[in-house]
């Protein structure tokens, strides 16, 4: 490999490199201009293929990544049709694009050569999960013209780790080195640009355990969160421009991509919690599987409901854990997250937040108990052009407990953002986040919570995520059903983190209350998704069909449910003698049950032509004998 694959800015021992005179940095960006040009279309790094990443007529562009040289690195070329002065204000703007960026500062801007300029900037990454520290950036940033007309953007890391801002706002932080990188935009004869993108970076994790070094050590998880992920923003937002694009409910392309970007943020806030954001840690209860965060900063702010509404609220708790899983494939777990919510839910949470943001109040849950329906009706509002990510709306629809409040709407609406649940994506982070909306207003509140998945193999070419999650295919025995799930056998050795991170808003007397109770709740989510976890896994689907559906499978088990709840509902009686019994034991007792159960499900349609169909259950018993009633 070229020594250029192992360049870094050192302390200056010429004065014409020295970082603290414009001259110095004229010559350090000429450099970094040279040795990124040569990643970009030379052979400064062995570059092989991305696996999974086939070109295409609908491929992002050509995708490459690195082999044997320092860091991670990754390339990636496609054509758009933007004008390259276009596609090179939208790259420089990271944070617009790249969800892994908390921000960026330009701390200083001069002249460079033929017009363009140098910058000095500080960059700061959100941790992708709670085991490991964020990572920053102080860099230098070249924009300039080459010989043949195209724009250029090149960066690199300079020397020391006192660059940036003071020490203090970034001790949460660990320096990382950026090697020549950036952007390369050709403009085209008939119009759009060339683009051409190298990322290339040493995220010192030397000082995080091995299992998680994988994030840190990956190329190919560096092409698909950054290189990819710029070329994938720039086709969209041309797209858009073009007017390709048409979503529903009328709303504009840049406004539901901001709702997407408030979502992605506030979970990376919840997770990182850095303490210049206001969090900071509460005294736990002995045990450490949970961690609560208090920010007495960040309050809802629901201008509809005028000033004083929102200013009692003592601000935001946090509870988030991670846990590491094995032979679960990331895809198929967010997926069934996704479908099957009241199998980790808890309704009156949901309608806790849901208050908190309609009315600015935080009463404690549990005042007037509701039971979730299990019924959800999804309805999508954007995706983006690969369908790596989608915004949707979720309805909850609430049960009443008594004739008196079948009248009260208690339905909870959910602005939802799913990232890497299509069968064809192959992702690097798969994420299920979700905030209450009581409006659709461009500055309504989101308290952002959900899940995020990354796998730490990233040996195989695709991840296998095409297993369907019904309960008739989930008891299919022997091979049929390992065949039918779509899982490959790579799947049954993945090794993946699992971080949650739930938000609660709390008024200031009610503080210790919602603490102890987003503790909990987080606790009981953690041992569902343990379960759906068993349930899911490939190396489960040799069992047979009655070992499988009295193992704790949630679909089996939430069918049982709904089954009894229905039969309650329409005729006014019990199925079963013991009605507070509930998870696996219901569904053992529904197993056995000594008569026949007829089942009808059936659609009711909505007149909204964007709104799904509701699904309804309705059952009988009929009597093993004749003669018995």
């Amino acid at each position: 490999n070229d020594a250029s694959c192992e360049s870094n800015v050192t302390t200056p021992q010429n004065p014409i490199r020295d970082a603290s005179n414009p001259s110095g940095l004229l010559s350090i960006a000429e450099e970094t201009l040279t040795e990124f040009l040569s990643k970009a279309t030379g052979t400064a790094i062995e570059w092989v293929q991305m696996p999974g990443m086939k070109p295409g007529p609908d491929s992002v562009g050509i995708v490459a990544i690195s082999h044997g040289c320092r860091g991670v690195a990754a390339r990636a070329c496609g054509l758009v049709n933007l004008e390259p002065t276009k596609v090179v204000e939208i790259l420089k703007d990271r944070p617009s694009w790249f969800r892994d960026c908390r921000s960026l500062e330009v701390f200083t801007v001069l002249p460079g050569a033929n017009g363009g300029t140098i910058e000095l900037v500080y960059t700061q990454l959100y941790a992708p999960t709670t085991l490991v520290p964020a990572r920053d950036f102080w860099t230098l940033r070249y924009t300039t013209i080459v010989e043949d007309g195209s724009l250029v953007v090149c960066e690199r890391s300079l020397s020391g780790s006192g660059g940036g801002p003071s020490a203090a706002s970034a001790q949460q932080f660990v320096r990382a080195e950026m090697l020549p990188s950036g952007y390369l935009v050709r403009p085209c004869d008939g119009g759009g640009s060339i683009v051409h993108i190298v990322d290339h970076l040493e995220f010192e994790a030397w000082n995080i355990p091995e299992v998680l070094r994988p994030l840190y050590e990956s190329s190919r998880v560096v092409a698909q969160k950054m290189t990819t992920a710029a070329l994938r923003h720039i086709r969209q937002i041309a797209q858009e421009t073009s007017g390709e694009v048409v979503y529903a409910l009328g709303r504009q392309p840049a406004v539901l991509r901001t709702f997407s970007q408030r979502l992605s943020r506030g979970f990376n806030d919840a997770i990182s919690g850095f303490n210049d954001d206001g969090w900071s840690i509460m005294a736990g209860d002995g045990i450490e599987d949970v961690v609560v965060a208090c920010n007495s900063t960040k309050k809802i702010r629901n201008v509809s409901n005028g000033v004083n509404a929102f200013e009692a609220l003592g601000g935001t708790i946090c509870a988030k854990a991670s846990m590491l899983l094995q032979s679960v494939p990331p895809a198929i777990l967010v997926r069934f997250l996704r479908e099957h919510r009241s199998e980790w839910a808890d309704y009156s949470m949901d309608a806790y937040l849901a208050s908190a943001v309609k009315t600015s109040t935080c009463s404690f849950p549990g005042l007037r108990p509701m039971r979730f329906s299990g019924s959800q009706i999804i309805m999508p509002l954007a995706h983006t052009v690969e369908n790596e990510e989608i915004l949707e709306v979720v309805r909850l629809e609430g049960q009443p407990l008594s004739h008196d409040e079948v009248l009260l709407s208690r339905d909870i609406d959910m602005l939802q953002l799913c990232t890497g649940i299509d069968e064809k994506s192959v992702g690097s982070s798969f994420q299920l986040v979700f905030a209450p909306i009581d409006d659709f207003p461009d500055d309504a509140p989101l308290v952002s919570s959900g899940f995020r998945v990354i796998p730490l193999d990233m040996k195989t070419d695709v991840v296998s995520s095409g297993r369907t999650l019904d309960l008739a295919s989930s008891l299919e025995v022997g091979s049929t059903a390992a065949q039918a799930s779509g899982a490959s056998p790579d799947d049954c050795n993945v090794r993946s983190v699992l971080t949650i991170a739930f938000q609660f808003p709390y008024e200031l007397h009610l503080q210790d209350s919602v603490a102890a109770m987003a503790r909990q709740y987080v606790r009981s989510i953690v041992s569902a998704v343990q379960r759906v976890s068993i349930a899911i896994s490939p190396s489960q689907s040799g069992l047979n069909a009655g070992q499988r559906i009295l193992s704790g499978l949630p679909e089996a088990a939430t069918l049982a449910r709904w089954i009894c709840q229905s039969y309650h509902y329409h005729l006014g009686v019990e199925l079963l003698t013991q009605s507070d019994v509930a998870g696996e034991a219901l569904l053992k007792m529904l197993w056995h049950y000594q008569d026949a159960i007829l089942c009808c499900s059936f659609k009711r349609k909505y007149p909204c032509s964007h709104s799904p169909t509701r699904q309804v259950l309705t059952c009988w018993k009929l009597p093993s004998s004749p003669y018995k009633t």
